[in-house]
C-alpha cells in the first residue's frame, strides 16, 4: 500500500512539475520567425549591430544578417537558444543542390560551431558574399 501511495504522489508531482514547465513556456523549440527576432539577437550577440539584410531558414532554425558596414552574422539555434558568430574571412559558403534549390552551407571557420545549411532566397549572392568577407581590394 505504501509503494502505491508513492507511486501516485510521484505521478501527480510530474504532472505538476509539466504543467508548470507548459505554463512558463519552458523549453519547446525556438525559431527565428521575423527580421525583428534576427536584429534583436543579432544585438545581443554583438553590439551595435544593426541589420539592413536579413535571410531566415525556411524553418526558424538559422538566420544571415548583414550590416551597413558589410559585416554578416550567423545565426543557429543551439540546443534551446541560439548562437551567432560574425563571420570572418575563414568563413566559406557553398550552395547546395541542384540549380534552383534554395539551399546554402556555411562553415565559420571555428571548428566548434560546425558546418550550418540554412534554406533560404538568394543562396548564390549569400554564398558570394560570404566568400569574399574581409577580401582584399585592389586600389
Amino acid at each position: 500500500m505504501e509503494l502505491l501511495l508513492q507511486t501516485a504522489a510521484s505521478l501527480v508531482a510530474i504532472v505538476a512539475l509539466a504543467g508548470l514547465a507548459w505554463w512558463l513556456r519552458l523549453g519547446g523549440t525556438p525559431r527565428l520567425t521575423s527580421e525583428d527576432d534576427v536584429a534583436q539577437f543579432a544585438g545581443e550577440v554583438e553590439d551595435g549591430f544593426a541589420p539592413v539584410a536579413v535571410a531566415i531558414d525556411a524553418e526558424g532554425a538559422a538566420a544571415l544578417a548583414r550590416d551597413g558596414q558589410g559585416r554578416i552574422m550567423l545565426i543557429r539555434r543551439h540546443g534551446n537558444r541560439f548562437a551567432g558568430r560574425v563571420l570572418t574571412a575563414q568563413a566559406k559558403a557553398a550552395h547546395q543542390g541542384q540549380a534552383g534549390a534554395s539551399t546554402i552551407m556555411i562553415e565559420c571557420g571555428e571548428a566548434r560551431f560546425g558546418k550550418t545549411f540554412l534554406a533560404i532566397p538568394d543562396p548564390d549572392a549569400w554564398a558570394d558574399a560570404i566568400n569574399r568577407v574581409n577580401e582584399p581590394y585592389d586600389a
